[in-house]
């Protein structure tokens, strides 16, 4: 067989512009793909829900394939262990109730899981703005490609419609503020100060509906509610994620 540089660019190229064009309708955009977003991404997926990731960079992963200062391993919490065995992550007790993983396989395995569950991802994409139209819900995003956002070109760009979308953007919460930065009703308190126990025990109660169609998970969750951050315990990330996506699930099937 010989190979041919022509149709390897037209394999990558039909069957991409086939994929975004069908995402262009979808039940829930879940925007950054850290594991909060990859959790929540994959359970929806497999409550049978149409899901598209977005993240602007490169990478899946976020911040769990550093681990803890470049050493590549992440401790969960007990609560938190039922999704290391559901996402097939190996892990080890290090001392009653502290479980370790190797961050490399968690990112890996939560990827997988999410495109074996019919999640899609589209990396290197980012969210400009947000749809809002006269029922006052987030009901769709505008978006483009990060090279575009970081070359500052003035591209226009291009819009897909959902039914719920996910702010799943970190210490950052970009959706969140983009919200709030058009006048909605929607306080961003900021991150606090490191304190695990508290962060992690809070987490999941600030993983909320903040706004009609918009939830927050992860680190925007407690970035929305003034909340600590935790550092390298990853068992609050991936809780968030479970209770966002039956949040979600359940509010669409309302």
């Amino acid at each position: 067989m010989e190979l041919d540089e022509v149709t390897i660019s037209r394999a990558i190229l039909a069957t991409q512009m086939e994929t975004m064009t069908e995402y262009l309708d979808l039940d829930v955009a879940v925007v950054g793909g850290g594991p909060s977003g990859i959790a929540c991404a994959a359970l929806l997926a497999e409550n049978g829900l149409k899901v598209a990731l977005i993240e602007k960079k490169l990478s899946i992963g976020g911040g769990m394939w550093g681990g803890g200062m470049m050493f590549p391993r992440i401790v969960v919490q007990d609560s938190a262990k039922h999704l290391l065995d559901h996402f097939g992550i190996v892990s080890a007790e290090f001392e009653s109730g502290y479980h370790v993983a190797k961050s490399v396989e968690a990112v890996s395995k939560l990827t997988a899981g999410a495109c074996t569950a019919g999640a899609e991802f589209f990396n290197l994409i980012a969210v400009e703005d947000v749809v809002v139209k006269g029922d006052g819900r987030v009901s769709g995003l505008v978006i483009n490609w990060s090279p575009v956002e970081m070359a500052g070109l003035h591209v226009d760009p291009l819009t897909i419609r959902c039914r719920a979308v996910v702010d799943a953007t970190g210490h950052d919460a970009t959706i969140s503020h983009m919200v709030a930065r058009k006048g909605a009703d929607l306080a961003i308190k900021g991150e606090g100060y490191m304190w695990a126990e508290r962060a992690e025990t809070r987490i999941v109660d600030h993983t909320r509906e903040v706004f009609p169609g918009l939830w927050v998970c992860g680190m925007a969750a407690n970035a929305v509610a003034g909340e600590c951050r935790m550092g390298p315990i990853f068992g609050g990330m991936l809780l968030s994620g479970e209770r966002a996506a039956t949040l979600v699930a359940d509010a669409l099937r309302a």
